[in-house]
């Protein structure tokens, strides 16, 4: 044959699993035989995931399908599908029992993390209490889904259900920061001050996030007619929303021109302004939804756009910190790695 030979990759001779060229098969060891990049993966994925069924959720609110299926766990009083029911759309319903099957697949991508985190060698604890968290997480939606539909799609339970799926991605985006990073001891990256910043910066678009949620169930959109809403003023809402964004945008510029004018990482740099940019695509979103009496598409890219936010948002605060390796028991860490706060 012409040319040169190349072998396969190889550790004293034997094949490297990730040479195997059968996707099903690669895809099998991504959990079952998992490296620290698949890992990672894996938590991505269920970042996504947990984003995606809050978009979805949405749109069963938007579409009036919020009680598609009147009953819980059933769909209907006498079957767990979809049935013809005399007072229920089949559309609506099948809105609904389309978004309770997502669930599953929700639930598959967080036992494939736990299964990924169970089988890593060698085994790290905090991946595993983080993985095990979304399995727990998505069982007590699934069953606060239950809630939502008893209390008649009651505004508070609607809302609670969207922060929970908050509680589920910050879960999942700190399995994924956590995958990429060692067991030793927290150690920031940039100046104190600026991580203080960073923590201010999160718990101001969590504000941001649960005043959204208010003015959700004040206004239109309620899912079904049977629903109340909270008895707030949607314009005075509408503008305290505005406000806390506007406190939002102040802090992240304040912390990406903090991070420009001191020795701050490339990547803290590119968390912040990345994070600027999504809050101004969910800004132009925000304002066109008022001026146009909040039209159904909308909502949904809204609801995703503010989960976006609340990702990035995090994403710009762990970009302030690290964890380096374990140190051997018996040494003592380099100096520039001490613990912070």
């Amino acid at each position: 044959m012409a040319g040169p030979w190349v072998s396969a990759r190889t550790i004293d001779g034997v094949k490297l699993p990730s040479d195997n060229p059968h996707p099903l098969a690669r895809f099998l060891r991504s959990f079952w035989a998992p490296t620290a990049r698949s890992m990672r993966g894996w938590a991505m994925a269920s970042v996504v995931v947990n984003a995606g069924i809050a978009v979805t959720g949405a749109g069963v609110r938007v579409t009036g399908s919020g009680l598609g299926c009147p009953t819980w766990p059933k769909c209907t009083p006498d079957s767990f599908v979809p049935v013809a029911h005399p007072e229920v759309s089949m559309i609506n319903m099948a809105v609904e029992f389309g978004n309770r099957l997502l669930t599953f697949l929700v639930l598959a991508v967080g036992a494939a993390c736990v299964i990924a985190a169970l089988r890593l060698a060698p085994r790290r604890r905090s991946l595993l209490t983080l993985a095990w968290l979304q399995p727990v997480g998505i069982l007590l939606q699934a069953l606060w889904g239950g809630v939502v539909v008893r209390t008649l799609l009651n505004p508070f339970t609607v809302g609670m259900h969207f922060i929970l799926s908050i509680g589920l991605m910050s879960v999942c985006w700190l399995l994924y920061v956590r995958s990429g990073e060692g067991d030793g001891p927290v150690r920031r990256v940039v100046h104190r001050d600026i991580r203080r910043l960073g923590h201010v910066l999160v718990a101001a678009a969590f504000t941001l996030v649960v005043v959204g949620v208010m003015v959700s169930g004040t206004g239109p959109h309620s899912g079904d007619e049977l629903a109340s809403r909270f008895d707030l003023d949607i314009e005075a809402m509408a503008r305290l929303h505005a406000d806390v964004a506007y406190l939002v945008v102040g802090l992240t510029f304040a912390l990406l021109f903090a991070l420009h004018v001191s020795a701050a990482p490339r990547a803290a740099k590119r968390a912040a302004a990345a994070l600027l940019a999504v809050e101004f695509a969910q800004g132009v979103i925000g304002y066109t939804q008022w001026f146009l009496a909040v039209p159904a598409a909308l909502v949904l890219l809204h609801v995703l756009g503010a989960s976006l936010v609340w990702i990035f948002a995090l994403r710009a605060a762990t970009s302030l910190r690290t964890r380096d390796a374990a140190p051997v028991p018996g040494q003592h860490a380099p100096a520039q790695a001490t613990a912070v706060a």
